[in-house]
């Protein structure tokens, strides 16, 4: 093993020893990592006479792990710029032929890239962080605990290695720096995002699920490695000369994948819905399987905590949220019109939020979003039963009718989503990314109109003409 990564380290000091020649680079990186720490405790001084002017200790105790998250931030932005040239840069400046006439392997050339590609942020966003430690230690505020410390480094770490795996995999499909520029708002953007996401755990204090959002981001860190190396070819970087955007070749490719040579209804279910179906058996038993685990746990987690709190609501907040468990078992208030319109409409929505949702995360936010609707199944079973309603009763006429149709149709969905994330991390030397993107999407909606969509028709039928009518038999 460690003469496979030799070569690794040879690429990685290679480029190393460039970027400390190129002024251009370590400049603004420096001045970036100096000036956002006096800046930020700046911000926390003015915080600090505004929380005890109008009082805020809680506010105060979550200032300085806020601050170092975007501290940490920051100098990754600047620094990426490193990473999205990593490629296509050596390709416009003339010097990627003999990087890539070397004997190295594929993945070899990629991890030296994507190790000098992190070196330079996270050495920038760590010394900030120390900067702005050892401004705060003169100030009045408390330090962050050596748990949650840990965390926001980690997370800083996390956050490095998720943006500079997605910018050098933007560079090996680029034909121009510019082109690769232009496409690194679809890496700051989201991550911008998951940090106020995470800024929102810091400030609850929630330091289990801030562990849980680390393991997220380096999931998601890793299977874009993974897609990188499986989808990097040297040959490809020399034969494209320019990117193009082909609406009638995608039209076309998106059709030729999704009909195929099939000439009728009938024979597009036998060949091309029957082909796919086949072909997501392992990750439909894994979708089983997390509907069972999922359903129980958060049916037992609901039992456990929900006694406790009954004796916490008077009589009419009970009544009220009675009221609102049975609207969401199925029985519609009096006040609400449930139309099949609205029920199907929203079922529509909520597959093709997990489709959107798994397209940007490799399947991962799909299938969490799917484990999310089960759970919310799971516990809502046992509120119901902790509320002194029938929850069997209510289950067998008020979910399982039109759940028959709408549970194995989101099963489906939230298969076809992680079986196009494992498409997308597998290396298939014969198709471009694009064509392997389009192949998988094409994929999806033959599940998606062939079987997905009958069956939530069938459910939403159901569910507002005669669930409620069974549910009335039972809840009066």
């Amino acid at each position: 093993m460690r003469e496979k990564l030799a070569p690794v380290w040879l690429l990685a000091k290679r480029e190393l020893l460039d970027q400390f020649r190129d002024w251009r680079i370590l400049f603004p990186l420096a001045i970036l990592t100096l000036l956002f720490p006096p800046l930020m405790y700046s911000v926390a001084g003015s915080a600090v006479d505004f929380a005890n002017k109008y009082g805020g200790e809680m506010i105060l105790d979550r200032l300085v792990p806020f601050s170092i998250l975007i501290i940490g931030f920051f100098p990754v932005t600047v620094s990426l710029v490193v990473a999205l040239e990593s490629f296509v840069g050596e390709k416009e400046r003339g010097t990627i032929e003999p990087l890539l006439g070397t004997p190295f392997l594929d993945w070899q050339l990629y991890l030296g890239k994507l190790l000098v590609g992190i070196f330079f942020p996270l050495v920038a966003s760590y010394l900030s962080i120390a900067l702005y430690l050892f401004m705060v230690s003169k100030q009045d505020l408390s330090l962050p605990s050596a748990n949650l410390m840990a965390e926001l480094l980690m997370l800083t770490a996390a956050h490095a290695l998720l943006m500079v795996s997605g910018a050098i995999a933007i560079s090996t499909q680029s034909t121009s720096v510019r082109a690769a520029n232009l496409l690194a708002s679809f890496i700051v953007m989201p991550v911008a995002i998951l940090i106020q996401g995470e800024s929102v755990l810091i400030f609850w204090g929630n330091d289990y699920l801030l562990w849980l959002a680390l393991s997220a981001v380096l999931i998601l860190a890793a299977l874009l490695i993974r897609v990188g190396i499986a989808h990097f070819q040297r040959e490809y970087l020399l034969g494209r000369e320019i990117d193009s955007f082909n609406l009638k070749w995608m039209g076309r490719t998106f059709r030729d994948a999704f009909v195929g040579e099939t000439h009728s209804l009938i024979q597009w279910y036998q060949i091309q819905v029957g082909a796919t179906f086949r072909k997501l058996k392992m990750p439909l038993l894994l979708i089983i399987i997390l509907t069972v685990f999922g359903g129980v746990a958060a049916f037992k987690l609901t039992s456990a905590t929900i006694p406790s709190e009954v004796g916490e609501y008077s009589s009419d907040e009970i009544d009220e949220r009675l009221g609102d468990l049975k609207l969401a078992a199925g029985l519609p208030d009096e006040s609400m019109e449930i139309t099949f319109g609205f029920i199907f409409s929203h079922n529509i929505q909520a597959v093709l939020i997990m489709l959107l949702l798994g397209l940007i995360s490799f399947g991962i936010l799909g299938g969490l979003a799917y484990i999310v609707n089960i759970g919310v199944l799971g516990g809502l079973m046992a509120a119901l039963q902790a509320y002194g309603l029938p929850a069997g009763m209510m289950f067998l006429t008020g979910i399982l009718p039109h759940g028959i149709f709408e549970i194995p149709a989101l099963m489906l969905a939230g298969t076809g989503v992680l079986y196009f994330g494992a498409v997308m991390v597998t290396p298939n030397p014969t198709k471009t990314v694009g064509e392997i993107f389009i192949y998988a999407l094409a994929d999806w909606f033959k599940i998606g109109i062939g079987i997905i969509l009958p069956f939530l028709f069938i459910a939403a039928l159901i569910e507002v003409y005669i669930t409620p009518i069974l549910l009335s038999r039972v809840i009066q």
